[in-house]
């Protein structure tokens, strides 16, 4: 059967010399396809390829069909926010620990990656979540998650205040540690330590998670992913305050700023194999206890 993935790109640098071993693997294995690869330039000195098959994820996003994320989630996180920019479709193989988002074992990748490169794998559209920190009717710095957008500040348990609109309008105010913004994809890492909703990930949905809120009655609370969201920072907190996003970019928040986050308009193309199935992954990730008969 043709290929329906003409042009292959791995990413992700590994963390320890199994990982590469996997790369070194799947490459092989390409090669013996005689499929197109291409590889991230962060694995210049992780193994050995062609040099003309060197290309930076921008370009990966621009020239292949198919990207193979190996690793954890955290650089599938990394790769996301960038190749959801293109027309390019995402696999991932597990190198991580729990793996939500890289399904393919490392050890019996070939039949499963041979099936999705002739398109017989399904495909899952996720969105992102773009966040800009407003400065005086201006935006001073702005960037995606794939996961979850979360204001807190920059001292460990120190208490801040801030107001929360949806779409405009004035929801609540909050002292706390900060609040989670989860997409469903998110909703199974941070949010869900924090005490949120799983979402399931065909909901177009937001999850608004407190973090250590100073009264009972404060709740995570579910939206529209087709909803914007403002915070709005209060004057009086002293210090500095961040927005992280996916744990992995941080930009800086003065007293009195605004954040603006919604859903973005790009989306990843994330692969899984023909035989997945979202509620085993919870039930194998999470320990969940298995059917009683």
């Amino acid at each position: 059967m043709a290929q329906k993935f003409k042009t292959v790109a791995l990413v992700g640098r590994p963390r320890d010399p199994s990982a590469t071993t996997t790369h070194q693997q799947i490459y092989n294995w390409l090669k013996q396809q005689g499929t197109e690869i291409l590889v991230e330039d962060r694995l210049i000195d992780c193994f050995e390829f062609e040099s003309s098959e060197l290309a930076s994820l921008i370009e990966i996003g621009q020239k292949a069909d198919l990207a193979i994320v190996i690793g954890g989630d955290g650089n599938m996180l990394g790769a996301a926010r960038v190749l959801s920019r293109f027309e390019i479709y995402v696999i991932g193989v597990n190198r991580g620990n729990l793996g939500f988002l890289t399904d393919l074992a490392p050890d019996n990748f070939k039949e499963p990656l041979q099936e999705v490169l002739t398109g017989d794998c399904l495909v899952d559209h996720r969105y992102l979540l773009e966040c800009e920190i407003h400065r005086h009717n201006q935006i001073k710095s702005q960037n995606s998650a794939l996961n979850e957008v979360v204001l807190h500040p920059c001292k460990i348990a120190c208490m801040i205040e801030f107001e929360v609109y949806i779409d405009n309008h004035f929801a609540f105010s909050q002292r706390s540690d900060g609040l989670i913004i989860s997409t469903q994809t998110g909703s199974t890492a941070y949010s869900l330590s924090g005490g949120g909703s799983i979402l399931a990930p065909h909901l177009n949905a937001i999850n608004l998670v407190p973090m250590f809120p100073h009264t009972l009655s404060s709740r995570p609370l579910v939206i529209s992913g087709e909803q914007k969201i403002k915070l709005v920072v209060s004057p009086n907190n002293r210090g500095t305050l961040e927005v992280s996003c996916d744990g992995q970019v941080s930009l800086p928040v003065s007293p009195g700023d605004e954040i603006h986050i919604y859903q973005s308009d790009a989306t990843l193309n994330l692969l899984h194999p023909k035989d997945y199935n979202y509620y085993n992954v919870l039930r194998s990730k999470l320990g969940w206890s298995s059917k009683l008969f």
